[in-house]
């Protein structure tokens, strides 16, 4: 078997698109209980995770990086955002206008992250068709 590291960037793109998805149904949740007493909005802990991870190595390079993540570095985590704060009298910390504003920049996110993952298949097919 060859051992290669051809599919690193596609793993972590791949995780990137898990997490947004994820975090396209907890803003939608998030949406749904905008008039749920006592909701507390949630939110995915993803890019923190994944910056965390790529600054152990912080000396090498990018394909170095990469090539050194573990999936276990790369798992989001479903945390409640500011549950401490809320404005308003029934203890419900959702702003509609703030949850649809990240529900349009996480889908615009997602569909950024397919389309790179799609570039690095067709990069991978031109590759294999050529040898």
């Amino acid at each position: 078997m060859i051992n290669s590291n051809v599919f690193d960037y596609i793993n972590v793109l791949d995780k990137a698109a898990d997490a947004a998805w994820t975090r396209n149904e907890i803003i939608a949740n998030n949406i749904a209980n905008v008039d749920t007493p006592g909701y507390k909005r949630q939110d995915l802990n993803f890019e923190d995770e994944l910056e965390r991870a790529l600054g152990h190595n912080k000396y090498k390079t990018m394909d170095a990086k990469v090539a050194n993540l573990k999936n276990k570095h790369l798992e989001a985590r479903v945390v409640n955002d500011y549950s401490g704060f809320s404005y308003r009298t029934d203890k419900n910390n959702v702003d509609i206008d703030t949850e649809n504003v990240m529900l349009a920049a996480n889908q615009l996110k997602y569909q950024g992250l397919m389309s790179s993952l799609k570039s690095e298949f067709s990069n991978l097919s031109l590759v294999t068709r050529s040898s």
